[in-house]
C-alpha cells in the first residue's frame, strides 16, 4: 500500500489539550517556549493533556497509541470524535473538518462513521445483547427487523451466536467485550476507536480476543486507533505504533522500527522487556527465491507455504512438523522466498542473544 497516494483516514495537526480555567494564556506561553509544562501547572494552574500532536493514520491501518498511565493516549483518542474539544489544532476524519461540525452534524457523523469500544464495555443493563448491538442503528431510525438482522450478523462475527436474548449480567467479561465490539461493527463505521478494550480481561481471554480482532480487522479493513499500555499487545495488533509521554508523541513507527531503533532512552526502556523475535517475520528471515534455487535447486513439492507476514512462532511450529524448507508467499500468492531450518535456528539464536 502506497500511503503517499491516498488521503489519510485521520489527520491531526498541532493538537493541544490544556485542562484548566484559563488555558489560552498558558498555551500561548507554551507555544512560545516561554514556560515548561511544570511551570504551566505551578503558575497558571493548568494541566497539559496533549501537546502539539500531529499524526496521519491511513485507511485500513491499525494504529496503536501506547504509553504509561497519564501519558495522554486516552485523551488523544477522544479528540478524534470530539468527545473532547482541543484547545488548539485541527482534526480531519475522512477529509471532514470535525471541529467545524455543528452539534447535530457531529452526532450524525459519529453515529454513521465512527465506532468506539471502551474498556468498561458500556453495555446497557436493561437491554438484551441484540438490542445493545442494535442501538446505534436504532438511533439512525432504522426499522426494528432490519437492525436486529444486522445485529445477529454482528453477533456471529464475534462468535456469540445464540446469546442475543441474554442480558449483560448473564455474560462473562470477555463475552461482554465481544458484545461491545459487535455493537461497533454492526453500525459498519469506517473508523474504529478502541480505548484499552481488552485490558480489564484475564490474559488468556485477552489473547483470544486479540486474535479474533486481528482476523476481523484483516477481513473488514476498518481504520482502527487502538489505545493500549501493553507493548506486547501493540506489537501483535498494530501496523504502526505511536508512543506517548507527558502528552507528546515520542516516536511513531512499525513494531520493528520501535523495538529495533528506539528514538530515545525512554522508548528504549519501554521496549527493553520485549523479545526481538516478536517483531521478526518470514519476509525478514527468508532467502530470496531465485537465490535459493540457484544454490540448492528446486524446492520439494511437499514444502509448506506460509505468508511473508508469518511470525517466528508460526514458522518454528511449522518447521518442527516438517523436514522440508518453508516456501514464503506474498499477499498475492506468488512465491518470493524460502526459509530453511538452519536459517530459522540461526535467527532464533541471533535475536535471543540480542534481547
Amino acid at each position: 500500500m502506497n500511503h503517499s497516494e491516498q488521503t489519510p483516514a485521520i489527520r491531526l495537526s498541532g493538537v493541544w489539550k490544556v485542562f484548566g480555567d484559563s488555558p489560552a494564556k498558558a498555551l500561548q506561553l507554551l507555544k512560545a517556549g516561554a514556560i515548561s509544562k511544570k511551570q504551566a501547572l505551578e503558575q497558571h494552574n493548568v494541566v497539559i493533556g496533549v501537546a502539539d500532536v500531529s499524526l496521519e493514520i491511513q485507511k485500513g491501518e491499525i494504529f496503536c497509541v501506547m504509553g504509561l498511565s497519564g501519558s495522554g493516549k486516552s485523551t488523544l483518542v477522544r479528540h478524534i470524535n470530539r468527545l473532547l474539544e482541543p484547545t488548539s489544532g485541527s482534526i480531519f476524519v475522512n477529509d471532514v473538518d470535525v471541529l467545524s461540525l455543528s452539534s447535530g452534524a457531529l452526532q450524525e457523523f459519529r453515529n454513521k462513521h465512527i465506532g468506539m469500544v471502551f474498556q468498561n464495555f458500556a453495555l446497557m443493563p436493561h437491554r438484551s445483547v441484540l438490542d445493545n448491538i442494535a442501538l446505534p442503528l436504532e438511533i439512525r431510525g432504522m426499522n426494528k427487523n432490519q437492525r436486529l438482522e444486522i445485529a445477529e450478523r454482528a453477533l456471529e462475527m464475534v462468535d456469540l451466536r445464540g446469546w442475543g436474548n441474554k442480558f449483560a449480567h448473564e455474560l462473562s467479561g470477555g463475552m461482554q467485550q465481544r458484545v461491545g465490539l459487535a455493537r461497533a461493527l454492526g453500525a459498519d463505521p469506517e473508523i474504529l476507536l478502541m480505548d484499552e478494550p481488552f485490558s480489564a480481561l484475564d490474559p488468556l481471554i485477552r489473547r483470544q480476543l486479540q486474535d479474533e480482532f486481528i482476523k476481523l480487522a484483516a477481513t473488514m479493513k476498518k481504520t482502527t486507533v487502538f489505545i493500549t499500555h501493553d507493548l506486547d499487545e501493540a506489537v501483535r495488533v498494530g501496523n504502526r505504533i505511536a508512543i506517548m509521554r507527558d502528552g507528546n508523541i515520542v516516536q511513531v513507527g512499525t513494531p520493528e522500527e520501535i523495538v529495533l531503533n528506539p528514538a530515545d532512552d525512554y522508548v528504549a526502556e519501554f521496549v527493553a522487556g520485549i523479545s526481538q523475535l516478536k517483531i521478526v517475520y518470514a519476509s525478514t528471515v527468508m532467502c530470496p527465491l531465485q537465490q535459493y534455487l540457484q544454490a540448492n535447486g528446486p524446492v520439494p513439492d511437499e514444502a509448506p507455504r506460509m505468508s511473508e507476514s508469518a511470525s517466528m512462532s508460526e514458522l518454528v511450529k511449522t518447521a518442527i512438523s516438517q523436514q522440508s524448507p518453508i516456501v514464503v508467499v506474498d499477499h498475492a500468492g506468488a512465491e518470493v522466498g524460502v526459509i530453511t531450518r538452519k536459517e530459522l535456528l540461526q535467527t532464533v539464536l541471533d535475536h535471543t542473544e540480542m534481547s
